[in-house]
């Protein structure tokens, strides 16, 4: 008796777990064929083609260089005062600045040595000039110039590809922040660099809750993250919003959506803007790292103002996939005019599927 009591409590469980499994697979199979983007976590393993889609992501770095001038308040000097010659003359108080960027860019061509790589214009989009004013008493500006910055250099390069230096700017709009770069390589530097070649897909048709994959390089490290659509835009634009972990670096990362199940990837959108939020604090006029300030002794130094952005972490905007495409296609002639053709990028995603 007892041998076969053991039989049955051991048996039992595995037809129970058994019958659960099956009628569990009934029900969700099913519903990844409605034609829709999917809101559930992807049913089986798609590690091989995210680390294929991963390989097309590339870390963008920018840096502009700037020379500055400075201009006492005495001297009242207006922007219309501000010559190529009056600068000529102010040597003495020249000065130079360099700005660096980074965000995401995603390899979208690579014929013939030449690679054409997508991102957000505010990555590369340095200003020519920067213009600063003295302020009054009160606090308003006056119209009165305190520094004046030239531009005189751009370099835009990439970290992980072989003379991937001096990335040409192919086409770009800073109203829907929207980039193409390209550089023209030997056919042997661009060996091995994988072009993202899934179809893009329609922002439009995503719904509260679809799940999406995130490829960028937050704060500088190469990684995918996972978030859920909130707030999809059916008309008008198609922006939409992600509650994926972001922060400074992920600018141009690519959103992936799954059309009835792995691996129907569709790209749906750029990450485009990281909320933040600004604050003003009150720091001490030395401001090396290597200072260090006693919390419990009174500070007697000079005080600035400084002016911190605090990242509000968890939401992401995206630029949907129709805008990309839409500038792609008004950008045909000019990429075409610098050997650029990226005709087939603006095929539908049906038309994609029928040719594989």
């Amino acid at each position: 008796m007892k041998t076969y009591s053991a039989y049955l409590t051991l048996v039992l469980p595995v037809l129970i777990l058994s019958s659960c499994t099956s009628s569990v697979y009934r029900q969700v199979y099913p519903t990844l064929l409605d034609g829709k983007y999917d809101s559930e976590f992807p049913y089986k393993g798609c590690s091989e083609q995210l680390e294929e889609i991963s390989q097309s992501v590339k870390r963008l770095t920018v840096m502009a260089h700037y020379k500055s001038y400075a201009f006492p308040l005495v001297d009242s000097v207006t922007l219309p005062d501000i010559t190529p010659q009056s600068l000529s003359a102010r040597q003495e108080r020249l000065g130079f600045q360099h700005h660096t960027t980074a965000g995401t860019a995603t390899v979208i061509y690579n014929e013939d040595g030449k690679l054409a790589l997508l991102t957000c214009a505010h990555v590369v989009s340095h200003r020519d000039t920067a213009i600063s004013y003295h302020r009054g008493e009160d606090g308003a500006a006056t119209p009165f110039v305190r520094s004046f910055a030239v531009k005189t250099s751009q370099l835009n390069f990439l970290n992980e590809v072989a003379g991937g230096t001096a990335l040409e700017i192919l086409a770009l709009d800073r109203q829907s922040d929207i980039a193409i770069l390209g550089q023209k390589l030997t056919p042997q530097q661009t060996v091995g660099v994988r072009v993202f070649t899934y179809p893009f897909g329609k922002a439009r048709e995503l719904e509260w809750g679809t799940f999406v994959y995130l490829f960028g390089y937050p704060s500088g490290y190469k990684m995918i993250t996972k978030g859920i659509v909130s707030i999809p835009t059916k008309t008008g634009s198609g922006s939409f919003l992600v509650d994926a972990v972001v922060s400074p670096g992920s600018s141009g990362a690519i959103a992936l959506a799954i059309r009835d199940g792995i691996p129907n990837f569709e790209l749906v959108g750029l990450v485009k803007m990281i909320p933040a939020e600004a604050s003003f604090v009150l720091s001490p006029s030395i401001r090396e790292w290597n200072v260090d300030y006693d919390p419990y002794e009174p500070y007697r130094g000079d005080i600035f103002i400084e002016r911190k952005m605090e990242i509000q972490y968890g939401i992401a905007q995206a630029i949907p996939a129709e805008a990309v495409l839409e500038f792609i296609q008004k950008s045909q002639d000019q990429l075409a005019a610098k050997g650029y053709q990226l005709r087939p990028l603006v095929r539908p995603p049906e038309a994609e599927k029928r040719s594989m």
